[in-house]
């Protein structure tokens, strides 16, 4: 059917933005081009432009390359053109090998003939200075004009080896595979490529990104997320460009493919190396470990390491838990893989009865009787696979080991042959060690082949064990369904006058009297804090506060009090009081900061009877914002027990930093002594979290020491720091990850009268959400999911807790809200990946269809699409889903028949 009005033409420019459909992704023309032109080709023997035109001529990939050579007629027997404006066709890529000076001249040409794609293989850019990053400058302005996507500069290029596509200076091509490789450092790659070479491992993809000027990791997550081809994704990590591009992909996709990053630069030695190698800051490594797990993304160690995770996470399932089982016929091994699990965060699983039982029942009585499982020796193959099937069931069990060592008895080969059954165990990872030589080699590939991966050594089964609990772990915090965080809308207002009045005096510094304003307005208890400027004012609030009582410097300049010597503890008496005021102003006049001394605040003595916590926020150079927990005290720099995490944090998310270090373990209670009340001290992380979000004129905040008892949680000192007065709000740092846009909440008055609340949806709305789908009608399911869907699968976990958790910087879905908490409708905007679209999705309940909520979902999401500068907003919906129809003709939707559509669908398309 077609839509058009009459009289309207197919070249109509409107006829063409609406009809259109999606563009080639960007990235093809990088990965999949059907036409290639090598600037810069010669045939100058150990030339970087002969040796790429060589690779992509040798390795046909079905499309047709240029050589781009002004001073020949024809470069290794192929006709060469002088410019890319003399060529007989648009080219989809440009693989540039000229210096670097004469770059940007190329990437004008390639803007001017509408070239989309660029591989800068020259080197001589940031990485030399300053006058190469004028010319990175210069080349990004160009590009980013013409819509132009560029790899490179300084790298090594691209190889697709599935479609033999080779666009690098690599002395061969990778195998075909399904592990995609990107890394930062092309030295690094070429060794792993002749690695691969004699291992036989192959690849999807196989990129050098070089120093990242314009496609960055987020942009090649992002596209191979949609690769068939691909099914993990490692790097080699020196530096992170967008952080927030990369973590927003990452979080994505990570949960559907395995992302395994080593990242160079852990040291500061190693930094600056990184640094001088990529002319590109590296950022705190502590933060990137914390930003990695929030995200799903795997660190290893090692570059074996690497690829070890992705042959075992594409042979063997993720563990559910921490716990192994270790089956040998050794006692040393059993004992070194113990070490290497324990040492690494895991656990020995705990044999249950039964399993003990189903053992006794046939090993010899001198096997150990528990964990690791030593059968002993002789063990033959069938011992094995009787062992191997009795400790798999184990409940308590979430992965099992399986070591051999080449005895005199022993059959490396057939007890292989024997295990191979066991390659498939539901929900359990099985590793292997078989340790030894030529002796071992055909029962490892028996145990290859049969998806059972193999290591030489225990200690590193052990190890990549570890790695898989952790993967586990990191991605079941992105979709823990958190506790709801009750009290969270704080008084900003408040919160901002204490911000604003130190910054209109020209001051980066709170008191700490403000600063404890500042959190209580956050509800955050605090101890509570007097101000005297004389010795009688002090005297008088410490009796009204009652003995004994603190003394503290008050100053708008000093940082830390107790480093002039400006705290006095447990004073009894009046005249301990005075004597303290005198004592804290002659600190300073000795330390010539005489004037510094603004009086002094008086506090009562608080009984540590708890633990010493330290909360805290500064900015971190790559990721802005970051957050602090653990020990705190005046020696929290020498234990350093903290972990690190990025605002904003809800319930689960506080709760996983809070396990990242070792006095958790305390708080839940040791020693007899009770925990302390770990639900509170989650929903203060959180309060604590959403100042650092909404008062972005902060630039520190220490909480240290939070007294944490059974009894309370009591911030018994401050500090903040603001950013420089001078700073605008657009000059602030970023938050890496996208906060709760509060600002599409907003009231909505329905057709009988009854307002509602229209918002973003949180995670912990989940269980409110299973509760709205077991309300709707089978018509109105299959109308929103053309088709039916049983409830068991709508109100599935795995289901909605995707559609709960949003990164609001890709998608957003708004609910409707009744007072009492209930649910009537969530309408959905989603960005599609490397377009300029964006498609909604709307569910209304069946008890207030007709009330104008669709139609007001829909206005609000198309505004939300226009925030994000998106082109169109799009919707496949079903023929007969007039409603729906009618409701975004009303809104300016036009409705279309395409081809592509199946004829019971249509399409709503909006030009924004």
């Amino acid at each position: 059917m077609d839509t058009r009005a009459p009289g309207t033409r197919k070249t109509d420019p409107s006829y063409n933005v609406l009809h259109q459909q999606p563009a080639r992704l960007p990235l093809d023309v990088l990965f999949a081009p059907r036409s290639v032109a090598v600037v810069g080709a010669t045939e100058r023997p150990g030339s970087v432009g002969r040796t790429v035109l060589w690779n992509l001529i040798s390795n046909p990939f079905g499309g047709t390359v240029y050589p781009i050579n002004p001073k020949r007629p024809n470069v290794l027997g192929i006709k060469a053109w002088p410019s890319l404006a003399a060529l007989p066709e648009r080219v989809d890529l440009a693989v540039v090998v000229t210096p670097a000076q004469a770059v940007p001249g190329v990437i004008q040409e390639c803007a001017a003939l509408g070239i989309r794609g660029a591989i800068i293989l020259s080197a001589g850019f940031k990485e030399i200075g300053e006058e190469g990053e004028r010319l990175e400058r210069e080349i990004l302005r160009i590009a980013q004009d013409a819509k132009l996507r560029i790899i490179g500069p300084n790298c090594l290029g691209v190889m697709r080896p599935p479609s033999g596509f080779n666009a690098t200076f690599a002395g061969a091509m990778a195998r075909p595979g399904n592990v995609a490789f990107i890394s930062q450092s092309g030295a690094l790659l070429t060794s792993i490529l002749d690695w691969s070479l004699r291992e036989a491992v192959g690849f999807s993809a196989f990129v050098s990104v070089g120093s990242m000027l314009d496609v960055g990791w987020g942009d090649l997550i992002d596209f191979l997320a949609d690769d068939p081809m691909t099914r993990s994704i490692l790097l080699y990590m020196e530096s992170i460009g967008d952080a927030r591009a990369f973590l927003s992909a990452a979080r994505e996709v990570a949960l559907t493919k395995p992302i395994i990053v080593i990242k160079a630069g852990r040291t500061a030695q190693a930094a600056q190396a990184a640094a001088s190698h990529t002319g590109s800051l590296t950022g705190s490594d502590e933060v990137l470990s914390a930003a990695f797990r929030r995200t799903g993304v795997l660190r290893v160690d090692s570059i074996a390491d690497l690829f070890y995770m992705a042959e075992t996470l594409a042979r063997q399932p993720r563990p559910a838990g921490r716990r192994l089982t270790v089956l040998t016929n050794a006692g040393g091994p059993g004992v070194l893989a113990t070490d290497a699990l324990v040492m690494g965060g895991g656990e020995l699983a705990v044999l249950g009865t039964q399993t003990r039982q189903a053992l006794d029942a046939f090993l010899p009585p001198q096997w150990s009787h528990g964990n690791p499982v030593d059968i002993l020796g002789d063990a033959d193959p069938e011992r094995y696979a009787k062992a191997l099937e009795a400790t798999s069931r184990d409940a308590a069990s979430d992965g099992l080991l399986v070591i051999l060592t080449p005895q005199d008895m022993t059959e490396p080969t057939q007890t292989a042959d024997r295990l191979k059954a066991f390659s498939k165990l539901h929900g359990k990872p099985v590793l292997a060690s078989w340790m030894g030589g030529s002796e071992v080699a055909a029962g490892e590939r028996i145990l290859n082949d049969a998806g059972i991966p193999t290591f030489g050594y225990p200690d590193t089964a052990a190890r990549i064990f570890n790695y898989m609990w952790r993967y586990t772990y990191n991605l079941a915090g992105l979709y823990e369904t958190p506790s709801l965080a009750r009290g969270v809308d704080a008084a900003r207002d408040e919160a901002r006058q204490w911000v604003d009045a130190a910054r209109a005096a020209g001051r980066t510094l709170l008191t700490e009297f403000e600063s404890k304003k500042l959190l209580a307005a956050y509800g955050i208890p605090t101890v509570e804090t007097r101000l005297a400027v004389t010795e009688d004012a002090a005297v008088a609030e410490a009796a009204a506060l009652g003995y004994p009582v603190v003394v503290k410097l008050h100053s708008l300049t000093v940082t830390h009090k107790t480093d002039v010597g400006g705290v006095r503890l447990n004073l009894p008496d009046a005249e301990a009081v005075r004597g303290a005021f005198r004592d804290i102003r002659a600190r300073l006049e000795a330390l010539e900061q005489g004037s510094a001394f603004d009086g002094v605040t008086v506090q009562p003595m608080v009984r540590l009877d708890g633990y010493e916590l330290i909360v805290g926020s500064s900015v971190d150079a790559q990721f802005g914002p970051v957050l602090l927990f653990g020990a705190g005290g005046t020696l929290v720099e020498v234990f350093r027990d903290r972990a690190l995490g990025l605002p904003p944090l809800n319930t689960t998310l506080a709760r996983r930093m809070m396990e990242q270090t070792r006095i958790y373990e305390a708080l839940k209670g040791v020693r007899g002594r009770p925990p302390v009340d770990l639900t509170a001290l989650e929903m203060l992380m959180v309060r604590f979290s959403q100042l650092v979000v909404e008062q972005r004129f902060v630039k520190e905040v220490d909480i240290n020491p939070l007294l944490a008892s059974p009894e309370r949680l009591l911030a018994l000192d401050a500090r903040v720091v603001l950013h420089p007065a001078s700073m605008t709000e657009a000059e602030l740092p970023r938050l890496t990850i996208t906060p709760y846009p509060t600002q599409y909440v907003a009231p909505f008055l329905l057709r009988d009268g009854e307002e509602i609340l229209l918002r973003p949806i949180r995670p912990e709305d989940e269980p409110r959400m299973a509760e709205f789908h077991r309300t709707l009608s089978e018509q109105t399911v299959f109308l929103r999911y053309a088709g039916l869907m049983q409830l068991s699968t709508r109100v599935a976990h795995e289901r909605l807790s995707r559609i709960c958790f949003n990164d609001y910087a890709r998608e957003m879905a708004l609910v409707a809200e009744r007072e009492d908490g209930e649910l009537l409708g969530v309408g959905r905007l989603t960005r599609l990946r490397g377009t300029r679209d964006a498609e909604f999705a709307i569910l209304i309940s069946d008890q207030v269809q007709r009330q104008g909520l669709g139609a007001e979902m829909l206005k609000r999401l198309v505004a939300i699409g226009r925030d994000w500068g998106m082109e169109r907003i799009v919707a496949d919906i079903l023929s007969g889903n007039r409603a729906m129809q009618t409701i975004s003709r009303k809104l300016g939707f036009s409705i279309l028949q395409h081809e592509e559509l199946s004829p019971d669908m249509v399409k709503a398309v909006k030009v924004l």
